[in-house]
């Protein structure tokens, strides 16, 4: 149990402050903006969980778009309704023993996770026999591996028309009800002494093996809890867009995690809540650039993609002032703010 120090009432007042707003936005923000406010939370919730492996346990894995669309499909065949599935399989008709599987969205989510983990837990075993840059190649090729056979199933994924017209259930209750659930877990994780066994691998692997850390099993842990995690973000992305296809989880998708786990800090996961408001949201505020506009009598023409141009050079900005990312290593603690304003005040 949490003891009620100082501390963890302010963390759980601003639980509840979020969870106030997530009540606002549902009722008084436009669909536009919603989309944004949903899609930050699902994706704080993926970069929280790839952070876990890469920044916190120091293995640097690329897996994150085949668990992704492992959840997704998992998900999507779960809420479907058979007369849904017959109407869609339309090159060839489903397998009947999933055809008939149908049931609500929260099963389905937990399902979609707990598939998504059992598949992290038997991936684990070869590819943990490697470590640094081949660790990075064969997880790639996993990544690959689950498009190619999601392209190729097509009594299971459809194939190339993918499934559409999957039931809309995501909304910001959903998405930050898991985002806070994930962030609580993990946050736990780190802290204890499981987490203290992925921080001495990361720091020295060999030093840690050497003290009598079993590192294929605190690796392991590692490994499974974040594809949990990222198997319910992809079955919340594919009821939030409503069509899944295998042309959506390319390796894009583990580069836009990549760049928020690094922007805001290996193994943050402060830091990583940081990154993911400003790559979500900035990147739709910078749609502006790409807009024809007059600037001094200069006439610019609307460049389609030039706000992912301006994008990146803040980007490479951020990165030469603060190499580590914006945290580094460390976590916000209200301890931290309360001395800062104790110091502000004395020298005032």
């Amino acid at each position: 149990m949490i003891p009620l120090n100082r501390n963890s009432i302010l963390t759980i007042l601003s639980i509840l402050l979020l969870l106030l707003f997530v009540w606002y936005s549902n009722s008084h923000l436009s669909a536009y903006a919603i989309r944004i406010w949903e899609n930050t939370a699902i994706f704080l919730m993926l970069a929280a969980s790839y952070n876990l492996i890469n920044g916190v346990t120091g293995q640097f894995s690329l897996e994150p778009n085949g668990f992704v669309a492992i959840g997704a499909y998992v998900t999507a065949i779960l809420i479907l309704t058979p007369a849904q599935k017959d109407a869609m399989f339309i090159i060839e008709p489903m397998v009947p023993w999933l055809k008939n599987l149908h049931m609500s969205f929260f099963p389905a989510l937990l399902i979609g996770g707990i598939v998504t983990a059992l598949v992290a837990f038997l991936l684990g075993f070869p590819v943990f026999r490697v470590r640094g840059d081949y660790l990075a190649i064969v997880t790639l090729g996993f990544g690959l591996t689950i498009r190619v056979i999601s392209n190729n199933t097509i009594t299971i994924t459809n194939g190339s028309l993918g499934l559409k017209g999957l039931p809309s259930y995501t909304n910001p209750w959903w998405c930050w009800g898991w985002a806070i659930v994930a962030m609580i877990i993990i946050m736990r994780i780190v802290f204890s002494a499981y987490g203290r066994a992925m921080k001495a691998i990361r720091d020295d692997e060999d030093a840690a093996i050497a003290m009598g850390i079993n590192t294929f099993w605190i690796k392991m842990i590692a490994f499974v809890a974040a594809g949990f995690f990222e198997g319910v973000g992809g079955g919340l992305l594919a009821s939030l867009t409503s069509i899944i296809s295998p042309t959506m989880f390319t390796f894009f998708l583990t580069f836009q995690l990549l760049i928020i786990i690094v922007v805001g800090g290996l193994g943050s996961m402060t830091g990583t809540a940081i990154a993911t408001i400003l790559v979500i949201w900035g990147s739709e505020i910078l749609r502006f650039v790409e807009q024809p506009m007059n600037i001094f009598g200069l006439h610019i023409p609307g460049i389609p993609g030039m706000r992912m141009v301006v994008f990146s050079v803040l980007l490479i900005v951020i990165m030469i002032f603060a190499r580590e990312g914006i945290m580094g290593q460390k976590e916000f603690s209200w301890d931290a703010l309360f001395n800062l304003f104790k110091k502000k005040a004395k020298t005032v």
